[in-house]
């Protein structure tokens, strides 16, 4: 069994058991019935395949079919799949039909598990409880690493190395180039009339 297959078991078990208990789960099965889904881990040759019925996800590790859409992610964000924003947030790349990523997208939101209550039924109501809270605050703590990172590699790109322009630079730039082509314009029209000037 390849790490794919071994990560989405588990998740395909859960996300079947939600989509039993969960009536807006279920009509988005039934609408996306005979629809494929690819799963793919980013820099590898590992890939799965939902097959969505009526009821249930299918899981495949080979398909001769092209799928109607594809979603690519590291191994991390594809087990996160089920979870908060997942696609959302770019963690996971989705390509393919639109309406049916739309609807794909949904159905995991309306079929996610609770993981507190999932792992609280291994670990116990308080560690778990533990456990989603130091979760949480990880994932605040990587947005907001990444927020003031990009941050940080705006203004040395800008102010530092000089490599990027700044927004009032480009502002700048763009309001001279339109005031030069309105001036051409200007120019162009006045050679027009000259031209057809008598002499």
């Amino acid at each position: 069994m390849n790490p794919l297959e071994s990560l989405l078991q588990p998740i395909a078990r859960v996300l079947n058991r939600n989509i039993r208990e969960s009536t807006r789960a279920g009509e988005l099965c039934q609408r996306l019935d005979g629809k494929l889904i690819a799963i793919r881990v980013r820099d590898t040759a590992l890939s799965a395949y939902f097959e969505i019925g009526r009821d249930a996800l299918y899981m495949t590790m080979n398909h001769d079919g092209e799928p109607d859409v594809v979603i690519t992610g590291s191994l991390v964000s594809l087990a996160l799949m089920a979870g908060e924003d997942s696609i959302r947030d770019g963690s996971l790349d989705l390509t393919g039909d639109a309406a049916t990523a739309q609807a794909f997208q949904q159905l995991l939101t309306h079929a996610k598990p609770d993981i507190e209550e999932e792992l609280s039924a291994v670990i116990g109501d308080t560690a778990a409880h533990g456990l989603g809270e130091l979760a949480r605050a990880v994932g605040q703590w990587a947005r907001q690493a990444r927020s003031i990172m990009g941050d940080n590699i705006r203004e040395y790109l800008q102010e530092e190395s000089r490599d990027v322009p700044s927004r009032y630079e480009v502002e700048q730039f763009s309001k001279h180039v339109n005031e030069l082509r309105d001036d051409v314009d200007r120019l162009a029209a006045r050679i027009g009339r000259l031209a057809e000037t008598p002499r």
